[in-house]
């Protein structure tokens, strides 16, 4: 299964005042790894950002999607 190199999820629920976003995106490195960067925050600001490093592109790709399925687990859509 082809997994997309980015992932854009969110979780908006009005009667909470909840409107977040998660973004997931793999990056080449200027050293050859991969980088998993990881952006997220409330829907309409700049977020905060984390960028964790693999050796290999299919590392940064299991750890791109263990992420996304606990996000989608816990409401992110």
């Amino acid at each position: 299964m082809d997994t997309p190199s980015e992932i854009v999820l969110t979780s908006i629920d009005p009667s909470r005042n909840r409107a977040r976003f998660y973004v997931l995106s793999i990056q080449p490195t200027l050293f050859g790894e991969h980088a998993l960067m990881r952006q997220w925050g409330r829907i309409g600001t700049l977020g905060r950002c984390r960028l964790d490093l693999h050796a290999t592109a299919e590392a940064a790709r299991q750890a791109m999607n263990r992420l996304a399925a606990a996000k989608r687990r816990r409401g992110y859509e």
